[in-house]
């Protein structure tokens, strides 16, 4: 369910406490924190350092779709180097956590117009629900933060990199660089404090008849290389 911020006064120690997959206690995501961002630093400087370190630290790699608890855990990301949008979100949250900043999940269900043939015709939509994105907790206000395209897709994609300055949110544009239609959102989930698995499970199966299948076919798929030679479009 998605969480209740009726009660501020509780807000910063429910967001700051280890989830099932924001790890935040997890040895590797401390170390991850602590190499990319001093805790003593002001929570917007903290926000911003994480953000770049994992949308550019981590590859962004659609066809690792893992949804196992263990595949989801934001200390996986940092143990594989690569992960999609919903694992490098929680790493995101749980380093933010592990560095004293209040973090949450948000969830959307968005229409990528860009991704490549070969996850179209797999999935047989366009539709990715569940999309992840992490909110931060900054001077009072929940921030959007999407880390999940790594700068070097963006190029190759010719996608507009989305950045993150702690005032705003940061979420996928609209039109990439060319003025195509990128990414559009259709449906919003909600907040969550850590991954909704069960919940997401069900829906995958639902607007996902042939999930397993795909699941199953996506090890083979190099997303970033089908970018690079022009196959997504």
């Amino acid at each position: 369910m998605p969480t209740d911020d009726s009660r501020p006064a509780a807000l910063a120690e429910a967001y700051l406490r280890p989830g099932r997959f924001i790890d935040s206690d997890h040895p590797a995501v401390r170390a991850f924190a602590r190499q990319h961002a001093d805790p003593r630093m002001p929570p917007r400087d903290i926000a911003v350092l994480l953000y770049y370190a994992v949308r550019d630290g981590f590859r962004y790699d659609p066809y690792q779709f893992d949804m196992s608890e263990s595949g989801l855990k934001a200390s996986r990301v940092v143990e594989n180097g690569f992960g999609f949008c919903v694992p490098k979100a929680a790493l995101l949250a749980a380093a933010a956590r592990a560095s004293g900043v209040p973090a949450r999940l948000g969830f959307a269900d968005v229409r990528n117009h860009l991704t490549s043939q070969r996850l179209r015709d797999m999935m047989k939509t366009d539709l990715f629900v569940f999309h992840g994105y992490a909110e931060l907790l900054i001077d009072g206000a929940w921030r959007k933060a999407t880390p999940a395209f790594n700068l070097a897709l963006c190029e190759k994609a010719q996608v507009k990199p989305l950045e993150f300055d702690g005032d705003g949110d940061s979420i996928f544009h609209e039109f990439d660089a060319l003025g195509r239609r990128h990414m559009e959102y259709v449906n919003d989930r909600g907040s969550f404090a850590d991954v909704p698995r069960e919940e997401m499970l069900a829906v995958f199966h639902e607007v996902y008849p042939n999930y397993r299948d795909w699941i199953q076919e996506s090890a083979a798929g190099d997303f970033e290389r089908e970018v690079d030679t022009g196959a997504a479009t």
